[in-house]
């Protein structure tokens, strides 16, 4: 089996770059169309606009191979067996557990691969590719700093601090507040338990206000409500907020545990957090559906139906793994379970097809 393994791992890895490649240059093509007018007009260097793109590259990657995957899977024994070769394997007395077991080693090699790039690729490749949008494009500026684990502002001589950002409730949530001098000295600083926008700035609620300016005898206050002039916008913390899907797993996990620490609810990033590690193995479920949906009644003889029946599975599991993870950071799901959910609906479905495959 060393000589055959090596030749269908050969045809199927050849087959998975030829898919992979396909999506890659369909993506980039499509987002250049989409941007090139953008950066013409912020006047973007041609360095900078060709550091996006291939800074766009590995988070293309990690979204679209499983999708190559499966279809690598179909086109691969659908070459196989219009060339008779499974026909002539299956005569010679191997089995399609044995014929399936080097596309499924591939698989979990790819799978790893992806988790490995997830963690400590895509992340650093994505910031590049966020401050050249917001700072060359956008010219946004470099007021808001992005962090793995809170929100820094700065507007004037005032510099604040959030722990965490509600998107869906355009809420702020541990907020501190330093107000400086023309030296950058510390007159005063406020603590608030959440913002809201309002007007030009923020409504701050349960604030207490402490003054700086004499160290030895600080004097606090409460203020109830206060209202904060910052040229910050909601639409800007959006922006902060999905920091956290680019985020690898380690700092994700950080992440959640200072949230946690602080009494904050993390479901939401708890059910990315769990995403991490099982998107990455949608390229090994993709493998499990396609061996044996090939094989089955002879789906794996014509490429176009291959090809075509692969992106309809492909999107499904897309759509449903989306449906899914919403439903786990509402909270409707276990964040484990919507996280998880996709890739065990989806190994069922090939393990059937396994089981009703004609041996």
């Amino acid at each position: 089996m060393t000589i055959i393994s090596r030749y269908l791992t050969r045809t199927y890895l050849g087959m998975v770059g030829t898919c992979l490649s396909a999506f890659i240059a369909i993506y980039l093509v499509i987002d250049f169309l989409e941007r090139i007018g953008k950066f013409s007009r912020a006047g973007v260097p041609l360095k900078s606009t060709l550091a996006y793109f291939l800074c766009k590259t590995p988070e293309i990657i990690t979204q679209t191979t499983p999708m190559a995957v499966l279809m690598g899977t179909m086109l691969a024994i659908g070459a196989l067996s219009r060339n008779s070769e499974i026909t002539a394997m299956r005569s010679s007395g191997i089995s399609l557990v044995q014929i399936g077991r080097p596309l499924i080693g591939t698989a979990v090699a790819i799978s790893l691969v992806l988790l490995a790039m997830q963690e400590f690729v895509v992340p650093r490749a994505n910031e590049k590719v966020r401050y050249i949008n917001q700072v060359l494009v956008q010219k946004k500026g470099t007021e808001t700093f992005f962090r793995r684990n809170n929100i820094w502002h700065k507007s004037g001589k005032t510099i604040m601090q959030a722990r965490l950002f509600d998107p869906g409730k355009q809420t702020l949530s541990g907020i501190t507040v330093w107000e400086l001098d023309g030296g950058l000295v510390p007159l005063a600083r406020l603590d608030a338990l959440r913002a809201t926008p309002s007007g030009n700035g923020w409504k701050l609620s349960d604030v207490t206000r402490r003054d700086l300016r004499q160290p030895a005898v600080v004097q606090q206050e409460r203020l109830g409500e206060l209202q904060l002039d910052l040229n910050l916008q909601p639409a800007d913390l959006k922006v902060v907020a999905k920091t956290a899907d680019d985020m690898g797993f380690m700092a994700l996990w950080q992440y959640c545990e200072s949230l946690s620490e602080g009494g904050y609810d993390t479901t939401r990033y708890r059910t990315m957090l769990h995403a991490k590690l099982s998107l990455p193995f949608a390229a090994l479920v993709m493998a499990f559906l396609g061996i044996p949906f090939s094989l089955r009644d002879g789906r794996s003889s014509g490429m176009g139906i291959g090809i075509g029946i692969s992106l309809a599975i492909g999107f499904g599991y897309f759509i449903i793994n989306a449906l899914l993870l919403s439903l786990g950071q509402a909270g409707a799901l276990y964040p484990l379970v919507a996280a998880w959910a996709a890739n065990l609906i989806f190994t069922a479905a090939g393990l059937w097809f396994t089981l009703t495959v004609d041996s």
